[in-house]
């Protein structure tokens, strides 16, 4: 099966945006006399949104009220410097040039902020994707399918002819959920046998993997 359009994954997909959310979310434990979290911490508690990011950041039995207040500490602090550490992985605006270049939908599903996704988005690879969705309250976060659909349905493009591409156990449960065929990468934010455990259908190395399944 050959396929025209690509949905990825952002942080730990195409951007390694760890060092930013290391730094908002140290700065947010710093003000509230917490102890700081080291960059393997923060690693392991990506990929579930912002709430949850901050809820592993505080302590055990940190108060529901305390973390909503941690959380919207983040957003403010993050937003405001999201891509001063922030790049793309090797290859990957190579993956997507040529991907545009064979006339590939491209499209990005982020449990990051909408608004925060848009404009990483913007801001590195705006001649290429062609819709950005983040975490948006009219809609469930992945590993529900919902946004995955959104950019579908935008893009019109059908199931069979759509892969989903992730770095996460989220990202693959993601695609299952949205009956995608689902591609997990091995350069971001979770060990290869976290990946292999969830069992998508191919694990690449590297992004030009990709082009093998392309039209």
């Amino acid at each position: 099966m050959k396929f025209d359009t690509v949905i990825f994954d952002l942080d730990g997909t195409l951007v390694d945006s760890l060092g930013d959310l290391v730094q908002s979310v140290n700065i947010v434990l710093r003000s509230r006399d917490y102890p700081l979290r080291t960059v393997e911490e923060v690693k392991r508690f990506i990929g579930d949104g912002y709430r949850l990011l901050m809820k592993r950041s505080l302590p055990a039995g940190t108060e529901d009220e305390e973390i909503d207040r941690c959380t919207r500490l983040f957003e403010e602090n993050y937003f405001k410097d999201m891509i001063g550490n922030t790049k793309p992985y090797d290859g990957i605006i190579e993956i997507l040039k040529e991907l545009k270049k064979r006339e590939i939908k491209i499209g990005v599903v982020s449990n990051k902020k909408d608004d925060a996704t848009k404009e990483i988005c913007r801001y590195f690879f705006a001649p290429y994707i062609d819709i950005a969705v983040g975490d948006n309250p009219k809609r469930n976060k992945k590993p529900a399918p919902d946004n995955v659909y959104e950019v579908m349905s935008k893009l019109k493009s059908s199931k069979d002819k759509t892969i989903y591409v992730g770095d996460s156990d989220i990202d693959v449960k993601t695609a299952k959920n949205a009956g995608l065929y689902c591609v997990a990468v091995s350069w971001g934010y979770r060990p290869k046998e976290v990946l292999i455990k969830e069992n998508p259908d191919l694990i690449i190395d590297k992004p030009s993997e990709i082009l093998s399944l392309l039209l």
